[in-house]
């Protein structure tokens, strides 16, 4: 599919304008910055997309004031006593230097004890750190891939796992595969199920629409609490919102 893209300025607002074969406009705000893109199909010309922009002015305005508003993250040093997020609790880093194999386990409920070489690096601890969020991701994916592709009505190929700046979840619909933000692993459990039944629910339908959200409210009726409890979490040293 071949997508034309080029920016126009709407009030003071920079808007993307994408145009490529869909049969709607579906316009959006991301992070970093409430960097507002719209989606649109090639026969609305820039005037038609300026007018949609305009009539969604204050729900742009208010969604750039939340990312303006939500609390994040310093960067992480990864030493002892700095603050960690796992499953939604927040848990202290207890940094230990050892001579044995590099590892991470929670330590009394309340601290999350890294095990390091002496004299390992900042980026040397984070990468331990994010291997061991990885593997816990992992293994909470399979039993809820049981849970709900029958509940769904589809099957999944496949789920991957990587970092990324501008979503919590993505799919592709032509090869059944869903991927899923780390950043995931820090926040409750219920908001990763909301965001793999989201992925899962766009395998059947790719846009927000009325049959989107019809089958999210019959398969989960609480997803808009879920996807509030999300965004309002604190946020990494990277922003991501969905």
């Amino acid at each position: 599919m071949v997508t034309e893209k080029h920016a126009i300025k709407v009030r003071d607002i920079s808007v993307e304008v994408v145009r490529k074969d869909i049969k709607n406009l579906h316009l959006g705000v991301y992070p970093p910055n409430g960097r507002v893109r719209v989606a649109t199909p090639r026969r609305l010309n820039d005037e038609a997309v300026r007018l949609a922009v305009i009539s969604r002015l204050g729900w742009i305005r208010r969604q750039q004031k939340e990312f303006d508003q939500q609390v994040r993250q310093s960067r992480r040093e990864m030493v002892t006593g700095e603050s960690h997020y796992y499953q939604g609790r927040r848990y202290l880093l207890d940094v230990v230097e050892h001579d044995g194999l590099a590892s991470v386990r929670i330590a009394n409920n309340t601290r999350l004890e890294l095990r390091i070489r002496p004299g390992a690096s900042r980026d040397v601890r984070e990468a331990v750190l994010l291997r061991w969020y990885r593997r816990r991701l992992r293994e909470q994916i399979q039993p809820l891939l049981s849970k709900w592709e029958p509940k769904v009505g589809v099957e999944v190929a496949e789920v991957r796992i990587k970092k990324m700046k501008t979503c919590w979840g993505t799919c592709t619909s032509e090869a059944r595969r869903i991927w899923l933000n780390l950043e995931l692993i820090k926040k409750p459990v219920n908001c990763l199920e909301y965001i793999l039944v989201h992925e899962m629910v766009h395998l059947l339908e790719r846009h927000h629409d009325d049959r989107f959200r019809n089958l999210m409210n019959r398969l989960m009726p609480q997803w808009q609490l879920y996807r509030e409890v999300l965004n309002s979490a604190p946020l990494g040293y990277e922003q991501w919102r969905y």
